[in-house]
């Protein structure tokens, strides 16, 4: 694990790193949405080991039971724009929980936050992010199906984590770099869907590669790059002061992925 699936994640903390995100702090636009969504979400607690950790939950607003998506932050933490985009998971029929991997501490400004989450240990992480799993299986509300996704250095994170959980019903990585060793592929139990910015090489790099494991896995893995787009281009498609590649990106996306949100 610590030689295939830290050296993907490695490499997408560097992409990340050399990534300028202006907006990736000051993000009113993103808690404006907040603010005016109809749906409930609310911070949750729960133990991993001896650890407190801190989660945002969004629920859609349907009668029946939902599946539950676990979403990975970017490296620049649980901002506003990750908790809106649970509540666009919500508006589109599924549960959202996104852990705060930070949680218990702060920082004053998104290039601390960034450090701290590139210095998180492995095991913490992957603890955290079974913990969240559980809590989120149990949730009343839920059919106990599970998915996952994450952005940047969490797309990364998401490809990885779908080698060592084997309730996972489907992976969406965003923009994170994939799985680079036959052994993980192998144990990835659900399809793996993949999200690119053409302008993002060092990330596209690690395409390839996985798609040649995940097929001679017999896995399926079904990546697509969006023309013109860059690094981040979910975020900064959203953002007033995003390019016009990225919010179509980010649109384009979004259809694609609320059609397989309803495959769960």
């Amino acid at each position: 694990m610590r030689s295939t699936v830290a050296t993907l994640l490695l490499a997408t903390a560097a992409a990340c790193a050399t990534f300028a995100a202006p907006n990736a702090q000051a993000q009113e636009w993103a808690k404006l949405r907040l603010n005016n969504s109809p749906r409930h979400g609310e911070w949750v607690e729960f133990k991993s080991g001896e650890r407190t950790l801190k989660a945002f939950v969004v629920y859609p607003e349907r009668k029946e039971k939902a599946p539950v998506v676990l979403v990975i932050h970017e490296i620049f933490g649980l901002t506003d724009w990750v908790r809106g985009v649970c509540d666009q998971l919500a508006e589109n029929g599924v549960i959202a929980i996104a852990p705060d991997l930070l949680s218990g501490q702060t920082f004053d400004d998104v290039d601390g936050a960034r450090k701290a989450i590139s210095a998180l240990p492995q095991q913490q992480v992957i603890a955290d992010l079974n913990a969240t799993a559980e809590f989120a299986q149990k949730l009343p509300a839920t059919t106990g199906s599970l998915a996952v996704c994450g952005f940047c250095w969490g797309g990364g994170w998401a490809f990885g984590y779908a080698s060592l959980n084997p309730k996972l019903k489907a992976t969406y990585s965003f923009y994170g770099t994939a799985v680079d060793d036959p052994a993980d592929a192998a144990k990835i139990p659900c399809p793996v869907y993949g999200f690119y910015g053409e302008n993002d090489e060092r990330v596209n790099a690690t395409i390839q590669k996985a798609e040649e494991l995940m097929k001679s896995a017999g896995k399926k893995y079904d990546p697509v790059i969006y023309k013109g787009a860059g690094h981040g281009f979910m975020r900064d498609g959203e953002s007033p002061a995003g390019t016009a590649e990225n919010k179509k990106a980010r649109d384009d996306a979004w259809a694609r992925w609320n059609a397989l949100l309803q495959q769960l």
